[in-house]
This record gives structure tokens, sequence and C-alpha cells, in this order.
């Protein structure tokens, strides 16, 4: 088992924290994170689960702060987090047989699309107009709930911005998108910390002192959406996916 100093473990720590902020409102926090675990010289495979844990961990604290509010609408995710979880798995599971590399050119793409209807909706997400599902809004929801769990399983990047897009596209507003997403993020997370925990790829007494910071980070950030509303969240999810369309084509280059 490696052993940290206490300069690196704060470092750690403080890092967690400031992952955990950002990621409590619009994913993304694994663009902190996961280089952090790799710098302290953890293989991998092991980084990635540590990052699950401390993830989860941060991922149920947002998620019960959104409820707690009122900015999750439970009759829309009742149904989705199941389906979230299930897809999660079925990735995890294909992840073991084919590498995901594939999908970095394509997951820029979708960022950028993303960030650019964003910004040239300028009011889009200040007020929800969502009110019920249609029998055709239901199943669109259904598979996009599955197909963002499973991508969540198999490679990651950008899940909580293409969930909170998703909700968005319904008609939430900013925040409630975020709290959705979170739920439905919370799903697929868990997932895929059993299958990581199940292949003993996590390092405890790492994850354990940085997810409990995240979840103080996570507890933060999302106080702050909350308290602050379509403002703070709008700049928030275009910043995030910049830095995720930077750092996909840094990799993929």
């Amino acid at each position: 088992m490696l052993h940290l100093s206490w300069e690196m473990m704060v470092f750690v720590i403080v890092g967690g924290f400031l992952a955990a902020y950002v990621d409590s409102v619009v994913g993304g926090g694994g663009l902190i994170a996961l280089p952090l675990l790799l710098a302290t010289g953890l293989p991998p495979a092991v980084a990635l689960g540590t990052n699950k844990l401390a993830g989860t961990m941060s991922s149920l604290t947002s998620t019960i702060s959104f409820m707690r509010s009122g900015n999750v609408d439970l009759k829309a995710v009742r149904g989705l987090f199941i389906l979230s979880l299930l897809g999660a798995v079925c990735g995890t599971t294909v992840l073991r047989q084919i590498p995901s590399d594939f999908l970095k050119p394509l997951v820029v793409v979708m960022l950028i699309l993303i960030a650019i209807y964003t910004i040239f909706r300028k009011n889009w997400g200040d007020r929800s107009t969502f009110h019920q599902y249609s029998t055709k809004t239901a199943a669109l929801m259904g598979c996009a709930a599955f197909g963002l769990g499973f991508y969540d399983g198999f490679f990651g990047p950008g899940t909580g911005s293409f969930l909170i897009f998703v909700f968005l596209m319904l008609g939430f507003d900013f925040v409630k998108a975020a709290g959705n997403a979170k739920v439905l993020n919370f799903g697929s997370n868990v997932a895929s910390l059993v299958t990581f925990m199940a292949l003993g790829s996590i390092h405890y007494g790492i994850g354990i002192p940085m997810g409990l910071a995240m979840v103080c980070g996570s507890l933060l950030g999302s106080r702050m959406a909350i308290r602050k509303g379509t403002a703070y969240v709008r700049p928030l999810f275009l910043t995030v996916c910049v830095l995720l369309i930077s750092k996909q084509i840094w990799d993929f280059l």
C-alpha cells in the first residue's frame, strides 16, 4: 500500500475540496481530483477507483442538499435513477473488454455544441417550464438516463454536463436541472464504485480522507448554487464545459 507524506495528503485533501465544490453543481470535479491522485503515484486503475469512492461520497452529499432544498423533481427522476444505475453497470462491464479512448473526439464535439447552444440562448434555464412527461419525452428520458449511465461507467468525462443539458432541454431551470442531474449521477457513481470495490481497485487510506474533504466542498458548493441560483450556475456550467473540451483535446493530441 502506498503511504503519503503529510504534505501530499494535505495537497490531496485541499484539491478534493476544490474538486467537489465545482462537481457538486455542474460536474467536472474529476478534472482536478484524478490528476491529483495520479500525482501521488497510484496506478491508474487504483486512482480511478479511489476517485470514484471520494466522488460518490461527494455526489451523495450534494444530492441530499439539492433534495432538501426542493431543487430535485422526485417524480421526474425516480424511475430514471434505476436506469442510470443499470446503464453504469453495463458500461463498466463493457469497459473491461473494450478501450474507451475512441470516444474522445465525439465527446469534444458534443461539449462544443452544448457550450455554443447555451451561450446563444441567453435566457435559457432562467425559469422552469416543465410540468410533466408525455409518453414520448418519458421514453426519450429513459433512453438518455440509461445511455448516460452507460457512458459514465464506460468513459465518464462530461457526464454531469450532459445530464444538465438534457434536463434543460426538458424545460427545467439551471438549479433544478443541476439537482436532477446529481441524483442520476449518484446512481451511476454507486454502480461504478461497487465494481471497483469488487476488483480491489481502491486505496481507502487516501480515498476516505479525500472523500471527507469532498463532502465539505460539496456542501458548500451546492448551498452556494441553491442560494445564488441561475446567475451562478450558468457561468459555472459554461466554464466546466470549456475546461472539459480543453482537457479532452489535450489528451487526444
